[in-house]
């Protein structure tokens, strides 16, 4: 139930049409979607006559791309859709279905009907004049999103906000290793490089052309403080699941360019144990139906709507660390030690706080998440980001406003103690929906198994 002061922001906000474009409002019935994918098809083929094959795809809870290859003959009829297992999204890492999942999911493996996604259809990192490639969308048995897809879940959490007038704006920035597989190491060239000329000009020129062929909005490439390190910029929208594909694409181009240049980029939240790890930062701020920020506010001081979102984001912090850190190598990037967290509760321009209030003109003010490793799902770190947002809105009131110490509580830094966390809190549960987080739970649970079972060498070194 909304409070009293949530229902009078959401009453002014949601007063007048919205001038941004819900994409996860159903406005075209399917024979218009297939007809304005048969044009995107007709376009591309003209821009790429010499394409032979073309890739379809999904994203699965990891972020891997799950797909299959067909003839470019076949690019016309998939507007009417292909078949996966909706076991894609009971995989592991390794793409085997993990044993805690469904019966039905494991045993029977269904088939489900998958979609394409308007808008897109790219060239393909690998010989893009011969290769394309194109993001799918699976249904369910009756026929609705697949409510375990990532995708379908980061699109309910936004019509939360844009049924009350708000329009979430995002701009990512994930950081990357690029080692030099020859060399076996990684190169220096200092924090904030001028990138051309330097030892990385081919990759980065590479990287610049096909980021733009797949029209992905890169915006910047900044060379970070540790050897080897660099972190990607994209523009910043309110087409936040775009953007979050984009982030997806970005990263599987960038190993791809990176590989064909003898390179390898690693997206591991911590490669290194004595150098930086590897973060997904979003910078969110919020607008209203006439695209104004609604935290826009003078002197670095932050509004109401700035602050209920920031104590809603403080307060579900410790459940979203289990999204944030998807994996065992995810928590060594979040702490100093076994005992102490790498990152604060929240601060202003302050780069070791989990959330941090960038130096920015009073109308682009914003909140930066930086507890994510560069390893984590987009599309649920956003869905996590947004429904803490959202809790801050629907259950603070004005009279709590006022004396909200925004202090994170202490925050998990072992998997186990996350998904625990993960499990305490409903609100994010049932936010994510409660099929995808007992199937997040279970999977995370046959990660941490796995790892844990195996012998490592230094303990083989250490035995007497």
């Amino acid at each position: 139930m909304k409070t009293p002061f949530l229902q009078n922001i959401f009453s002014r906000l949601s007063s007048s049409y919205s001038v941004f474009s819900d994409v996860e409002d159903d406005v075209c019935n399917s024979n218009e979607l297939s007809r304005a994918f048969q044009n995107e098809v007709r376009d591309y083929i003209s821009r790429y006559p010499t394409t032979r094959h073309i890739d379809v795809y999904l994203n699965d809870i990891n972020g891997t791309f799950r797909g299959k290859r067909l003839s470019i003959d076949d690019l016309h009829s998939v507007s009417k859709g292909c078949y996966f297992p909706q076991s894609v999204y009971s995989m592991d890492r390794q793409g085997k279905v993990f044993s805690r999942a469904s019966d039905n999911i494991v045993r029977e493996e269904p088939d489900r009907l998958c979609l394409p996604v308007p808008g897109t259809l790219r060239p393909s990192a690998y010989e893009p004049r011969e290769n394309a490639q194109l993001l799918m969308s699976m249904r369910d048995a009756s026929g609705v999103p697949c409510a375990m897809e990532p995708r379908v879940i980061l699109e309910n959490v936004l019509r939360r906000f844009h049924q009350n007038g708000l329009y979430p704006v995002i701009a990512p920035e994930v950081e990357f290793y690029l080692i030099d597989q020859e060399a076996q190491g990684i190169r220096s060239q200092g924090c904030f490089h001028m990138t051309v000329p330097s030892t990385y000009a081919s990759f980065i020129e590479n990287l610049e052309e096909m980021s733009a062929a797949q029209h992905i909005p890169l915006t910047g490439i900044v060379s970070e403080v540790e050897p080897g390190q660099f972190e990607l910029n994209l523009r910043h929208s309110h087409q936040v699941v775009d953007v979050c594909e984009n982030v997806l694409a970005l990263r599987r181009l960038t190993s791809i360019v990176a590989s064909e240049l003898g390179y390898k980029a690693s997206f591991m939240a911590k490669p290194f144990s004595q150098l930086a790890g590897n973060g997904l930062h979003f910078h969110i701020s919020l607008n209203d139906v006439h695209g104004n920020n609604v935290f826009a506010s003078p002197d670095n001081e932050l509004n109401g709507m700035a602050r209920l979102c920031l104590a809603g984001l403080l307060h579900l912090m410790p459940a979203s660390v289990a999204i944030m850190a998807p994996g065992v190598n995810s928590f060594r990037r979040i702490r100093k030690s076994l005992n102490e967290p790498l990152f604060s509760s929240w601060g202003y321009n302050k780069r070791s706080a989990a959330l941090r209030i960038p130096c920015s003109a009073d109308e682009n003010r914003r909140i930066e998440y930086r507890l994510a490793g560069a390893d984590a799902n987009p599309y649920l770190v956003m869905a996590a980001i947004l429904t803490g947002m959202f809790y801050g809105l629907e259950n603070i009131d004005d009279d709590s406003l006022q004396h909200i110490t925004y202090v994170a509580p202490p925050l998990p830094l072992f998997q186990q103690q996350a998904i625990e966390a993960f499990q305490e809190y409903p609100y994010l549960m049932e936010s994510l929906g409660q099929t995808f987080s007992q199937q997040w739970v279970n999977s995370r649970l046959a990660e941490l198994t796995m790892f844990e079972s195996i012998v490592t060498q230094e303990e083989t070194e250490m035995a007497f």
